[in-house]
């Protein structure tokens, strides 16, 4: 009897189980109910994306407002001629070029340092051949520029300066093999194919590839949730992550420190303009992000 009763009243003062654990198993047997199998954590991490994904809706109902947007005009000086631009616009007759305009101020943005460098320059999509002559043109004669195309047709625009090479960019044998044959490079355009898997395929097999301080620019990503467009902001998603914080009151030029992860270590910064996607390599590796605090005054809030 006394076993009994000590059983029962230890059941009836067991401590409840939080809401939020008790939330959580339901999920999990939810979840595994659906799968047919224990969830695993990718399962989990899929599951968060779910219930967050109301941000990038409503991110998207944002656009309504846009109508509403201040436009006042302000004071900025004018900008210099845009090579580039003016490559283009000057080409009446040889070979095709076809290019959105606002295209030239994002390659000027990203690309302008780098001219008169020696630099390794690819494009994935050569068409008529008329972009590879304006890289050329662009870049200055220190550059190496590189074609790819799937059409063995694109191979009579091989030059001494300019190596074309004939593959399918969603073929990644393909890529190991042009690596294999080919010096790092440091900008890649893609403007191939414009299917999500094939500039997947490309960006994961030639991102890694890229020196540091490198650029990475995909063209022609049309349409909202584009799969590539969809693709990326998950990539850039990871650049928030924190690896690990370190508290230090009383250093004010490094009061909070922040270890990198990999991506972030290799990734300066991702950049999203109309149809079009940048990813910037870092200069050199980065090993902590730092938080300094300046000054003297500081509110007690």
């Amino acid at each position: 009897m006394m076993s009994r009763f000590m059983c029962g009243a230890g059941q009836n003062l067991r401590t409840p189980i939080p809401i939020h654990v008790r939330a959580r198993r339901l999920i999990h047997r939810g979840v595994g109910a659906v799968l047919q199998r224990p969830p695993t954590r990718d399962d989990y991490l899929a599951l968060r994306f779910l219930l967050r994904s109301r941000f990038l809706w409503k991110g998207l109902s944002a656009v309504r407002a846009v109508a509403q947007w201040r436009n006042d005009r302000a004071w900025m000086p004018a900008d210099p001629p845009n090579p580039l631009q003016t490559f283009f616009d000057g080409r009446r007759e040889g070979r095709g070029i076809t290019k959105w305009r606002h295209y030239f101020d994002i390659y000027q943005r990203h690309f302008g340092r780098l001219r008169g460098r020696e630099v390794h320059v690819l494009e994935i999509g050569v068409y008529a051949g008329g972009s590879l002559e304006m890289w050329r043109d662009y870049f200055g004669p220190r550059a190496h520029v590189y074609g790819v195309d799937i059409q063995p047709a694109c191979k009579r625009f091989e030059s001494e300066s300019v190596r074309i090479s004939i593959g399918d960019q969603a073929d990644r044998d393909f890529w190991k093999q042009f690596k294999r044959a080919t010096p790092a490079l440091d900008v890649v355009i893609d403007d191939g194919g414009h299917a999500p898997q094939e500039q997947i395929v490309a960006f994961e097999e030639l991102l890694p590839f890229l020196r540091s301080g490198g650029i990475y620019l995909v063209e022609d990503i049309h349409g909202i949730c584009n799969g590539f467009a969809m693709y990326v902001q998950g990539f850039a998603q990871a650049l928030n992550a924190e690896a690990g914080m370190t508290q230090n009151p009383d250093d004010n030029e490094r009061s909070v420190l922040c270890r990198t992860t990999a991506l972030q270590s290799a990734v300066a910064s991702v950049h999203l303009y109309p149809f079009v996607a940048v990813v910037e390599r870092t200069a050199t590796p980065v090993v902590e992000l730092v938080s300094a605090r300046h000054g003297t005054q500081w509110e007690p809030f």
